[in-house]
């Protein structure tokens, strides 16, 4: 690395002895020739709020054909500056040139008129759509909806993403709604596609069958901007990165030539610090789920077949799987939102819960981080401290008149401990980037100090040091004596702090196996529901 005009410039030293077998395998990934044609260049575009500078002089090319990575910690002003590129927020200042003419991009529509497609971290569709309505709002209005919903199936099959246009966006899960989003973006034939975390949520085959995709367009000359936190998805796909850090442009590199612990060193200036996992003697158990089978709610879902487990005091449980095959219906039984199972089935600290609401569970010390930041975590257009009143009533006198001063200060603490980005107790849950809210929601419930704290996707789109600082928090958590079930579709994330666990397959769980036999490829069977006969522990 070197220093020059206040940025790094990455990638080995003309002297430094080449890696063995990088440069074949560079060539043999990225076959397209360097590209030339500038297909967008940004010139120092500058967007400020109220309460923080997201974009300051940010300068940018993007060539034809090139898959570009924009790397910065969450609040480093990625999402905005893509917002920015897709006419979605407008700049204070600064121009965009697109294929070497100056545009302005006023709206969505307008980028779109350009070949301009862009995949939100924070998904835009209509709950009460279907998902072939959701595709057809953004597309010509010449086509009937009957051809939109053929041309979805036919670019679902062609790209392994599977998902049923006549199905009611509501009845989607996270991940399934990423896929709508990918396909809708897919489906413009775009020039410029812009991809905010795309693969937050996607099982690592489905993230395979993305990158082939995503090289074929890249290969007919497709520009892709590529924001992920996901350092190995950077360096085996893109070719160049910028890097982000405060708002402001602070380095480029060639993302092949670097490791995990280099980037991280870019994006937040330090590598994150290593996960301390002590083992310990769990206590008694504080969730148990017995022979737990509940019919789906509607056509979409997914019923749940004679579930078994258990979470006891001082350890962390993951379950595996892939979107779609029960965790919505699994996490509604546990929260208490869904009420309709038999009172035994679902005991909480002895106690029977299954009919109990969200709140009575809390009382029993059990506390929930769902997948959807907004709109389950979060409401969007109220403050940080407001939201607070969600699930803590610390503040909320006997009287029932809130304590505004007392409020305020407990969300300024959590802002604090859990280093979120944001503008104070009073900043809108909208405001804050996704990595910074989810910090922010999974620090309200452990902050509470629970019994129970069951957790759905934990570091979804959130940062290298982020993601560390909550699998600590997690752990820590655990090693105070807290039952911990973690839902994840991130099995490095399982691995790392699960000391048992079970996998999700259309409706069934499987046994509980101990992380220390568990591997990657027998969890990649059991997704599948391969596990009759392996040999795993029995259920609890």
């Amino acid at each position: 690395m070197r220093i020059e005009y206040g940025r790094f410039h990455c990638g080995r030293l003309p002297h430094a002895p080449p890696v063995p077998g990088a440069r074949e395998q560079v060539e043999s990934e990225h076959v397209n020739p360097l590209p030339t044609i500038a297909r967008l260049q940004l010139a120092h575009v500058t967007k400020a709020y109220p309460a923080v500078v997201a974009n300051d002089d940010v300068s940018l090319t993007v060539r034809a054909g090139e898959t570009h990575a924009v790397l910065g910690e969450n609040g480093a002003g990625k999402s905005t500056l893509m917002k920015i590129i897709y006419g979605a927020v407008k700049p204070d200042a600064g121009t965009i040139a697109f294929d070497g003419a100056p545009v302005q991009v006023r709206n969505p529509q307008e980028a779109r008129a350009l070949g301009i497609s862009m995949v939100f971290q924070h998904f835009s569709l209509f709950d009460t759509l279907t998902v072939a309505e959701n595709v057809w709002l953004g597309l010509d209005k010449s086509l009937k909806l009957a051809q939109v919903t053929e041309r979805i199936r036919a670019k679902a099959a062609e790209y392994g993403l599977d998902i049923d246009p006549t199905r009611p966006v509501h009845t989607l899960s996270v991940g399934e709604m990423q896929r709508v989003e990918i396909i809708r973006a897919l489906l413009t034939n775009p020039k410029l596609l812009i991809l905010d975390e795309p693969t937050s949520v996607l099982t690592p085959q489905a993230v395979e069958r993305l990158f082939v995709v995503l090289r074929q367009l890249a290969s007919e000359g497709c520009s892709i901007l590529y924001i992920s936190h996901k350092l190995h998805e950077i360096r085996e796909l893109c070719t160049a990165c910028t890097v982000l850090r405060g708002g402001k442009v602070t380095g480029e590199c060639d993302p092949r030539g670097e490791t995990n612990a280099s980037l991280s060193r870019m994006m937040i200036g330090a590598e994150p610090p290593k996960l301390a996992h002590r083992e310990r003697r769990p206590g008694e158990a504080v969730l148990r789920v017995q022979a737990l089978s509940l019919a789906r709610e509607d056509q979409f879902g997914v019923d749940l077949e004679n579930i078994d487990f258990e979470v006891r005091a001082g350890e962390v449980v993951g379950i595996a799987g892939v979107s779609g095959n029960g965790q919505r219906e699994l996490l509604y039984a546990l929260s208490g939102e869904d009420a309709r199972a038999p009172a035994d089935s679902i005991r909480v600290g002895g106690q029977a819960a299954g009919r109990l609401g969200p709140a009575r569970r809390r009382e029993l010390g059990l506390h929930f981080v769902p997948e959807e930041r907004l709109g389950r975590g979060a409401v969007p257009a109220m403050g940080l401290a407001h939201n607070l009143l969600l699930t803590r009533r610390e503040s909320v006198r006997g009287s029932g008149w809130i304590d505004v001063k007392d409020l305020q200060a407990q969300a300024g603490r959590i802002i604090a401990n859990f280093k979120v980005k944001a503008g104070g107790p009073h900043a809108l849950a909208r405001s804050l980037s996704g990595g910074n809210l989810q910090k922010f929601i999974v620090g309200r419930e452990i902050d509470a100090r629970p019994k129970l704290l069951i957790v759905s996707q934990p570091t979804w789109g959130v940062d290298v040091g982020a993601s560390a600082q909550i699998r600590g928090e997690i752990l820590a958590l655990r090693d105070a004596g807290c039952a911990v079930l973690v839902v994840s579709e991130e099995l490095d994330e399982l691995f790392e702090i699960s000391d048992r666990m079970h996998v999700l397959a259309k409706g069934r769980l499987s046994p509980s196996i101990d992380r220390a036999q568990a591997t990657v490829s027998l969890v990649g069977e059991w997704m599948s529901g391969l596990w009759t006969g392996t040999g795993a522990a029995a259920p609890c």
